[in-house]
């Protein structure tokens, strides 16, 4: 069973104002409409069988909203795993958490650079505490700004391994888009599960094989970040960027969480 752990799908009232914002965070152009429908297309045009779709709240009040989509998009098709959002200002949490586990949603979604907090912000233990080993945590890691000065980086998810050693946490990005050193450093050869999105056309080859040599490979999960980029596209770069074998891409396309 192949699975793209890291991907994205939007609802068609939403999905063109999505892709212009990412356009103009990152400055690429996205592959593709970024509708479920487009992308369980390129899922199977590359062989994958299952994608975990993620979507982040950036305002409490976008909570319901969007959880409400995941629900409905893994109801509507088999192929995603749809995680869901909290926010840190959303008073709710603990209900809402109940609502997903009810509905089958296995997994939780926090970007703080989109919706506005710090990783190491204090707020965020109670929810840690509460969700324990009930959801797995997808968490975006790395941006521009250096470590320190930026919302999420490796060592600020290192503390939260630390401090929550129940979480079932997956690292975006090799563990921190742009602050791949650190996360080499702090990361990498942990219990934590590295993706592979939005890092293989970007980071310094010896970096990345560093990082693949240090880190458990049953650890390591493929992830497109589609619309961004394809995920066909993405699977050929584990060949020549990564310098991974065949063998050792389909290990990396059966590798997950739950």
């Amino acid at each position: 069973m192949h699975t793209d752990w890291h991907t994205h799908a939007f609802h068609p009232k939403i999905a063109h104002k999505v892709l212009a914002q990412l356009r103009g965070h990152y400055g690429i152009d996205p592959v593709g409409t970024g509708l479920p429908e487009d992308l369980i297309f390129r899922l199977r045009r590359a062989g994958i069988h299952k994608a975990a779709v993620h979507t982040a709240a950036t305002t409490p009040d976008q909570v319901v909203p969007a959880n409400n989509w995941s629900m409905f998009m893994q109801t509507e098709h088999p192929e995603l795993i749809a995680f869901g959002t909290l926010h840190p200002g959303f008073m709710n949490w603990e209900r809402e958490l109940v609502r997903l586990e009810t509905a089958g949603i296995k997994g939780l979604k926090f970007h703080p650079d989109f919706q506005g907090f710090r990783l190491d912000d204090p707020v965020l233990y109670p929810l840690f505490e509460a969700i324990g080993n009930r959801f797995a945590l997808m968490f975006h890691v790395g941006d521009r700004l250096p470590p320190d000065l930026n919302p999420s980086s490796p060592a600020k998810l290192a503390k939260i391994r630390r401090d929550f050693p129940k979480l079932t946490i997956i690292a975006a990005h090799f563990g921190g888009y742009l602050h791949w050193d650190q996360a080499l450093e702090v990361l990498a050869g942990t219990d934590v599960y590295l993706d592979t999105s939005s890092s293989l056309p970007f980071m310094p080859r010896d970096l990345m094989r560093g990082l693949l040599r240090k880190h458990p490979r049953e650890r390591l999960l493929f992830g497109s970040d589609y619309p961004l980029f394809d995920p066909l596209d993405e699977i050929r770069l584990l060949e020549t960027n990564a310098g991974l074998r065949e063998e050792e891409i389909e290990a990396v396309l059966g590798n997950g969480v739950f």
